[in-house]
Parts: structure tokens; sequence; C-alpha cells
């Protein structure tokens, strides 16, 4: 494996601490890659990866988890996300307000896939959190502020600028969707909760991207 599989190869070089950190991803999928490295290291003690795009528009900079690993996270995992996110967003200067993201606004329309996120609602409420973080809710309720007037009690104070989204099928679809239409810049994705610094880039990342992976990860913002 090891003479074979240049992921696992390069994992072993990090692992034992010949490299400081490590980025692959240009020629395998996201998931094989995520595979080949987990055969050699593990996730940080108390936290889970995830996956993190970031979306600059203009004056807005919106983090977007988990947009790579958890296909249907538990109430546990999406509580881990929404923190190590914040820290992410904390460590890169944006005071952090987490939107757990849904077609339901606190309960209107009700649905089956709603329990796991106020799971970690409750989680949160128990870890007392650092953090400002409310959901259910809609992409409109979370970010634009008129819907405070339909929405009083929402307990953020300003637009989200962390969008947690309930399962990975939503979260990377939106996150390629923005990239592909252009008119915003899109860093990530962003491998966070590992062990050892280590970034999965999409398969078409260019060098810009890879650049910008390289430098968050030297600073280590991405962890």
């Amino acid at each position: 494996m090891i003479n074979e599989n240049h992921n696992i190869f390069s994992a072993l070089l990090l692992d034992v601490g010949y490299a400081d950190a490590m980025i692959t991803g240009t020629t395998r999928h996201f998931r094989q890659s995520m595979l080949d490295v987990k055969l050699v290291i593990d996730s940080a003690g108390g936290k889970v990866p995830a996956g993190i795009h970031i979306i600059v528009a203009g004056t807005k900079t919106i983090f977007i988890a988990d947009t790579t690993v958890h296909e249907r996270p538990s109430s546990s995992e999406l509580a881990r996300i929404a923190t190590q996110t914040a820290n992410v967003a904390r460590s890169m200067g944006h005071e952090p307000r987490v939107a757990f993201l849904s077609y339901s606004n606190f309960g209107n329309p009700r649905g089956r896939w709603l329990e796991n996120i106020r799971g970690a609602i409750s989680l949160l409420d128990e870890q007392a959190a650092n953090f400002e973080y409310e959901g259910e809710m809609t992409p409109d309720v979370a970010i634009n502020p008129l819907m405070r007037r339909v929405y009083p009690f929402n307990r953020l104070t300003g637009p989200a600028n962390i969008l947690v989204m309930p399962g990975l099928q939503s979260a990377n679809i939106v996150s390629k969707l923005i990239k592909e239409l252009g008119g915003s810049t899109v860093i990530g994705p962003l491998l966070v909760g590992m062990a050892k610094p280590i970034q999965i880039a999409a398969m078409t990342a260019n060098t810009a991207d890879l650049t910008t992976l390289a430098m968050l990860t030297a600073a280590g913002l991405a962890s």
C-alpha cells in the first residue's frame, strides 16, 4: 500500500514527523482520498472530521459546513461541526453566528429530519457554547436581516455567517453550485478535525486554490 498509494505514503511521512502538513486531492475524488488518509491518521480527540467552504461575496464572508464528510450527521456531530467551524471563523477574525439550516423555520412546516438539528441546539445549550447559534431555519431567515420582523425571537444578533447544513447532499450541492455560478470567491474545502494538518483539495483545484489551502494550513487556521 505504501509503495502503490501516494496518499498513504504521504500520510505516513506526516505521521512520523517528516512533514508538517499534507495537501492532496487533485487526482482522486475526495472520498477516496479521505479513506486513504484515515488508514493512517485519525480524527483529533473530541473532534469530528468536517469540510468547510468559505464564500466571500463583496463585504460578506460565509462559512458553510459540513460540505465533504458526513452524509447525515447526528446531533452530536452537528454540534461539533458548528463548534469547530466557529473556531475557524474566529481564528480568521469573524465573530461566529451559526445558523442550522433546514427547509423548516422553528418547526414550520413539520418534518421528519428536524430532530438532529434540535438535538444539536440542545447540546450547545448544555455546553454553554461561547458563540451565537440558532435553528432550525431556512437560508433567507438566517441571512436576510428583514426576516427578523417575522421571527423576532431569533437569538442571532445579526445575519448568520456560519451555515451548518443538515446533510452532505445539500451542503455539497450548494458549495459547488456557488463556485460554478461565479460572482463570489470560494475557498475550500478546508478539512478540520483531523489529528494532523491534512487538506484534500477539489479535483478541479487550480494553482491559486492549492496555494490558498497551503497558506491557511501553514498559518494554523484550518485545524
